[in-house]
């Protein structure tokens, strides 16, 4: 910390001081007794390279992280994964329908002007603007916020949306139906509120750090494009007070190989994943760093359902069937991940995802079941099925889909050719649907099912497969209806059966975070299933 820093910390009673000195227990999160070294600077990996730090137009995880950061919403996790308040000091509902937050008169923009119930309503609006093109437009439909879905379909203007400033500190949300694990799902970046009047004088190039304003602990000083992204402390943060860390700095390397590499060589003080060839390495020689924890993410292939052969069901039964699980997990991944054959992880709150049928036999009878589908689908030795797999840059991802594609050639006689692709211009072919098959992952935007079943609903921009299926969109619409918690699940596992007889996409295995963490990092949240990290909430310990 710098010596201006230091003697605030020490004027405001926390105790911050040098290395050495200890740290009194109301000092943040800090554990009694720590102490800090004189340096609280930052630097992460953050995988790939973020396409933007708009909240309302940010997809992916490094996004998510970067603008967990520079912004916040109503409410927080801490590291448990419960929900705390945000922007919103306190928030109440006698229905789980309508739901009034109150704000808390500290919070600031990082341009000294007040964060509003108004900034809030802003943003909401534009995120389900269809003229904004947010990847998370229906993110409010599903939290059934009045008026959503239409706007989103362009049948209703923005002004509608059921969100309401009463004043400058009480914001008003009114839902279609009771959703009682709606205050769940304002941790994620698209909720956050943004700063109207920056972002009609700036237009899309608000986020520039020369412009950028937002409401989180940090802001932005320098952006170099593929190599860093560095942002700086907030000291209009309304609780900058009790952040630690001056300065943190995010490094888009796609290669867990040269991410090991850099950390190794202290660096970096922690990385975003780590090669699975040298993981058990890294276990022997550095058990201290390595992290391994339960992460709310499954990870899955979608096959395009609007391409020819892959709108015959038998042919995606096949390929999904062929894919040995126990090997992907054991054998090429290696880090404790769990095979998956169900799309919910089941370390989902309050879901068990139901096994399905073809989870149950062995791998020969999978394999066996497999021929038998892609023969009756006009493919065999004399006529095999010739496709393209398509992944983003990472050494992992890389592993997994030659991986695979030894498996389809061994049991199927299937050529699959593989090519990866750069984040963006994957993302984009995704969309598009320039794609036969691709890999494909998702993360829960908040820990209920919900998360992860909502991306197969037909109307879901992230439904990459292209699945349109009336009983699918029914019994989730159900599951929305039900105010019975017994009930909600038996719809959730009609779902998964729904996905395992149609079979869209094909769930390959359930995620563990495993990197590399430096001992001296301290406030880490390994217990949050999400994974949901706040810079301000970690400090560097002295050595």
């Amino acid at each position: 910390m710098n010596k201006n820093n230091i003697s605030r910390a020490i004027l405001l009673g926390l105790g911050l001081t040098l290395a050495g000195t200890t740290l009194p227990s109301n000092a943040a999160q800090v554990p009694e007794g720590t102490k800090l070294a004189p340096v609280q600077e930052l630097v992460r990996g953050n995988g790939s390279e973020i396409e933007t730090l708009d909240p309302q137009k940010v997809n992916g995880v490094p996004g998510a992280n970067v603008d967990r950061d520079l912004f916040e919403g109503l409410v927080n996790e801490d590291g448990y994964g419960e929900i705390i308040p945000g922007v919103a000091e306190k928030w109440e509902t006698k229905d789980n329908k309508t739901f009034i937050f109150h704000l808390r008169k500290t919070a600031k923009w990082s341009n000294g002007e007040p964060v509003t119930a108004v900034d809030f309503v802003y943003g909401w609006q534009r995120l389900v603007d269809p003229a904004t093109a947010s990847p998370y437009a229906e993110y409010l439909e599903l939290g059934n916020v009045t008026n959503a879905a239409d706007i989103v379909a362009g049948k209703k203007d923005k002004s509608t949306l059921g969100v309401k400033a009463i004043d400058a500190q009480t914001l008003e949300v009114h839902l279609d139906k009771p959703t009682p694990y709606f205050v769940k799902m304002l941790v994620h970046q698209s909720t956050f509120p943004a700063p109207r009047a920056v972002i009609e004088k700036w237009g899309s190039k608000w986020t520039r750090p020369e412009h950028f304003v937002g409401n989180g602990a940090y802001v932005p000083e320098n952006w170099v494009v593929n190599e860093r992204l560095v942002l700086k402390r907030n000291p209009l943060y309304w609780n900058d007070v009790q952040t630690i860390i001056n300065k943190v700095t995010y490094l888009p390397i796609e290669s867990q190989n040269a991410e090991m590499n850099r950390f190794l060589a202290g660096e970096m003080d922690f990385t975003y994943e780590m090669p699975v060839e040298h993981f058990k390495q890294l276990q022997k020689e550095y058990p201290e760093s390595v992290s391994v924890t339960g992460y709310l993410c499954n990870y899955y292939y979608d096959f395009n359902m609007e391409k020819k052969p892959f709108n015959d069901v038998r042919v995606r039964k096949a390929l999904s069937y062929a894919i040995d699980r126990d090997i992907i997990t054991k054998a090429v991944m290696g880090q404790g991940q769990k095979p998956a054959y169900a799309f919910t992880p089941d370390i989902t709150a309050g879901f068990n995802p139901p096994m399905p049928e073809y989870g149950k036999w062995t791998q020969k009878e999978r394999n066996e079941k497999a021929k038998e589908l892609l023969a009756e689908a006009g493919y065999d030795k004399n006529n095999p099925l010739t496709l393209t797999l398509i992944y983003n840059t990472s050494d992992n991802h890389k592993k997994v889909a030659t991986a695979i594609q030894s498996m389809w050639k061994r049991a199927l006689g299937v050529n699959a050719n593989l090519e990866n692709q750069e984040w963006k211009t994957f993302l984009d072919n995704r969309r598009q649907g320039n794609f036969e098959v691709a890999r494909d992952a998702w993360c829960g935007d908040y820990n209920e099912a919900s998360t992860f079943l909502s991306q197969m609903l037909s109307n879901n921009s992230g439904n990459y497969a292209r699945y349109h299926s009336k009983a699918y969109d029914n019994a989730m619409e159900k599951a929305m209806l039900s105010t019975s918690e017994d009930e909600r699940v038996n719809y959730y596992s009609q779902a998964e059966q729904l996905i395992a007889q149609d079979m869209p996409v094909a769930p390959t295995y359930q995620y563990v975070k495993a990197h590399l963490l430096a001992p001296h990092v301290g406030g880490y949240p390994t217990h949050n299933a999400g994974d949901m990290t706040y810079t301000r909430d970690m400090y560097i310990k002295a050595e």
